[in-house]
């Protein structure tokens, strides 16, 4: 399954924004240095779908903000 997000750093609230049934808007605090504000991302997201983050994986987008992530489900 592939997911789409895009992805605001920084943000004073953690938040997920479900758009339709693959496509997110997500909110962390991290900011984007080393790779923290991925984990985050795969954190929240992993999270919301009641999942391991091993299981998720950017496939696209490492250092953007639009980014696909497959999902082993």
């Amino acid at each position: 399954m592939k997911i789409f997000v895009r992805v605001k750093t920084n943000a004073p609230k953690e938040h997920l924004e479900t758009q339709d049934v693959s496509h997110y808007l997500a909110a962390v605090r991290e900011a984007p240095v080393d790779g923290k504000a991925n984990r985050a991302v795969i954190r929240l997201l992993a999270l919301h779908l009641g999942i391991t983050p091993s299981r998720l994986k950017i496939t696209r987008g490492i250092k953007s903000r639009q980014k696909t992530i497959s999902a082993d489900l």
